[in-house]
């Protein structure tokens, strides 16, 4: 079995090698779902590390691109072991962005990649994004859910002002809204007024499949 605390310091290092070296192992021992799901978390707290790193100033933005393409690769190559369908996005649509006042962009990518994993069509508005970008986005395609991604502090009076932007043009009942990054947490979720949060993209996933499957079944 992987060694998951090596598999995150080298994601962490951005030891690309190691950790795809280390991936490949793991991927030859013909592992399960769970398995995966395990080495998907510890490319996700290797990324802490690396957002970690670049708060500090240790790592720069060159370093988050780089990272953040380890993590897609890594996630295209678990996507089979994790579920995924064949993307031909029929289980709902999202609407996703990083709301004002915030530029990252690895989370939401991440996000977006399994979201299409998972046969969703995602509407991606982008980064630094104000309410009415989503309101429009949401009138525009008529969501299922709407996801709105955000790391700075700063960003949670954006992601209550983005649903009390959508309650105001009458679209709030038509999506499920869903925060996420690294700040939020089941006060910030309150607080926005959003149906769900979470910090890890794979539960998130999980958690949007099951509103689609609530809809369709009038759960």
């Amino acid at each position: 079995m992987i060694d998951t605390a090596l598999l995150k310091q080298a994601v962490g290092d951005l030891e690309e090698a190691r950790a795809m070296e280390l991936l490949g192992t793991f991927l030859e021992e013909t592992p399960d779902a769970a398995d995966a799901r395990e080495v998907l978390a510890s490319f996700q707290q290797g990324m802490d590390i690396v957002g970690e790193r670049f708060g500090s100033g240790q790592y720069f933005v060159g370093d988050l691109v780089f990272a953040g393409s380890l993590l897609a690769e890594a996630v295209e190559k678990l996507k089979p072991l994790l579920g995924f369908g064949s993307g031909d996005f029929s289980a709902g649509t999202v609407v996703l962005g990083t709301v004002a006042g915030d530029i990252h962009y690895i989370g939401k990518n991440l996000f977006k990649t399994m979201l299409e994993a998972a046969n969703f069509r995602v509407i991606d508005i982008g980064i630094d994004q104000a309410p009415p970008a989503f309101v429009n986005a949401a009138a525009a395609y008529a969501p299922d859910i709407i996801g709105l991604s955000g790391l700075l502090s700063t960003a949670v009076d954006s992601m209550r002002e983005t649903v009390e932007a959508l309650k105001a043009a009458g679209l709030r009942r038509r999506s499920k809204v869903y925060i996420g990054g690294s700040i939020v947490n089941r006060s910030v979720c309150q607080y926005t007024g959003a149906d769900a949060f979470s910090t890890n993209a794979y539960e998130a996933v999980q958690v949007c499949k099951h509103w689609m499957l609530e809809r369709k079944t009038g759960g």
